[in-house]
């Protein structure tokens, strides 16, 4: 298995795919092209025979240089359970701290019960927010009306 940084033509087959690997959720929206072209030097994908498994987007904030965000993870379900997103956030994480960040963040749904088990397990705080549903702090309408979200910080120093 190899690692390499995202690139443009990376587009089509993740946008292809990330939907069937998130369960059938129509997720692919969150991956508009402006991240495979204006965002790859810190985002990656992982490879197997040519093929890719796995992949992290995730970027230096602008606003907070301190802050790494990680926008979207995505890994093949033929290859979970094999600690690729791990891989994938320590990478991310050792490269963010030598650009000086000392934080990182993210977010998912509070519907998504192993994203938040993976956070946990990485060692991601939950953000305390304006409202508790199923014993988790979540951020009303942080995404959109109605786009309830829970809101992860690590420290990386």
């Amino acid at each position: 298995m190899q690692r390499r940084p995202l690139q443009p033509s990376d587009y089509e087959f993740i946008t292809s795919v990330v939907d069937d690997w998130w369960g059938g959720r129509a997720v692919h929206q969150l991956l508009p092209r402006l991240f495979f072209e204006h965002f790859n030097s810190n985002s990656h994908v992982l490879i197997e025979a040519d093929k890719i498994i796995g992949f992290l987007v995730g970027f230096r904030s602008q606003s907070q240089p301190h802050v790494a965000y990680i926008h979207f993870i995505g890994i093949d379900p033929a290859h979970r359970g094999q600690g690729l997103g791990r891989t994938l956030y320590l990478h991310f994480f050792a490269q963010m701290k030598s650009l000086g960040c000392t934080q990182a963040s993210g977010i998912t749904s509070p519907l998504n019960k192993a994203s938040i088990a993976f956070h946990r397990q990485m060692g991601f705080d939950i953000v305390n927010g304006d409202e508790v549903m199923d014993d988790i702090s979540v951020h009303r309408n942080h995404a959109g009306p109605g786009q309830h979200r829970v809101l992860f910080c690590k420290n990386l120093q």
